[in-house]
């Protein structure tokens, strides 16, 4: 079985920081215990394969695109001396070779979590997600809130969100999500379905880079170290959706506490959306970490651990 753990290399390590908005580096430095790979079977059959470690109040880590449960290894052992902690791979990440089905999206990903969870017994639970693991788990707190004991949310790429904004701030979301659609994702959605996962990609990183030959530019190892957790797209851009809509009423019923924890230089967009949701979430708090991206947990992983833990004191 494939291993969940970090061999990256630094180059692509650092060319991702760089660019990458919905995952961080897919691979990292592995914690100094590496736990045992475990798996389990949720609805479907889909299997979801994780790491568990420590005893106390159970905490799920939820990982983005791009990446699989071993971006959550720097993190493991420090938060397990407090706390149950889990980190799993969603279907289509490593090392899972679940079999593609149709309409997969955000929102089933959030269905897996919850079908992990109930089979793991853990009862109700803090989540924290990064990115697109941040997505998954606003839909577990929308879809199944009696487990959801607080949330951590970092930069959810909740696209939808800006055809919402109110006010003064109407069209410019317009305006942004408009733009979304139409230069990163409907070149990735023809690429995929074209079945070139390098031009899906590309489209991703050249809407990021805004930069029409970024992703060219980059070397070999880097291209072929990204693509290997890919495959998510490969589904997703094809037979499900990238971005499923989200309003923002399903967001204010959200009661569970919430941190909401975002880079001071993230893309504007994600700014946009993170002070969206500190509008609509009743129970929330906002930490904004001067001169961190979109890739805070890599850049200023012990603040992120330390607003973290401090949010979860109370909870």
């Amino acid at each position: 079985m494939k291993r969940f753990d970090g061999h990256a290399s630094k180059s692509i390590v650092i060319l991702l920081i760089a660019v990458t908005l919905l995952a961080a580096p897919l691979r990292s430095q592995a914690p100094e215990r590496e736990p045992e790979i475990k798996a389990v079977r949720v609805s479907g059959g889909v299997e979801l394969h994780y790491v568990e470690m420590g005893k106390g109040d159970p905490i799920v880590f939820v990982h983005g695109s791009l990446s699989d449960g071993s971006f959550w290894n720097p993190q493991l052992a420090p938060f397990s001396e407090k706390y149950h902690v889990i980190a799993y791979s969603r279907r289509y990440n490593q090392p899972n070779t679940n079999q593609p089905q149709a309409g997969y999206s955000a929102v089933t990903d959030a269905d897996d979590l919850a079908g992990l969870i109930e089979k793991l017994q853990l009862g109700r639970v803090h989540v924290v997600g990064h990115s697109y693991g941040a997505y998954t788990a606003l839909f577990l707190a929308i879809r199944h809130p009696q487990i959801v004991r607080s949330l951590v949310i970092a930069e959810a790429p909740a696209m939808p969100l800006l055809g919402y904004l109110p006010g003064d701030e109407s069209e410019l979301g317009k305006k942004t999500l408009a733009d979304i659609r139409a230069r990163m994702e409907e070149p990735m959605k023809a690429a995929f379905r074209k079945g070139d996962q390098s031009a899906g990609v590309g489209a991703f990183i050249n809407y990021l880079s805004n930069d029409s030959q970024a992703w060219d530019k980059w070397p070999e190892e880097a291209r072929k170290g990204t693509l290997m957790n890919a495959h998510e797209w490969d589904v997703m851009l094809t037979e499900g959706e990238l971005f499923p809509d989200v309003k923002p009423e399903a967001v204010q019923k959200i009661k569970a506490p919430t941190l909401l924890l975002s880079g001071g230089k993230t893309f504007e967009f994600l700014k946009l959306i993170d002070e969206e949701l500190s509008r609509l979430l009743p129970n929330n708090q906002r930490i904004v970490l001067p001169g961190a991206t979109h890739h805070l947990f890599y850049e200023q992983p012990e603040k992120c651990r330390s607003v973290i833990l401090e949010f979860l004191k109370a909870k």
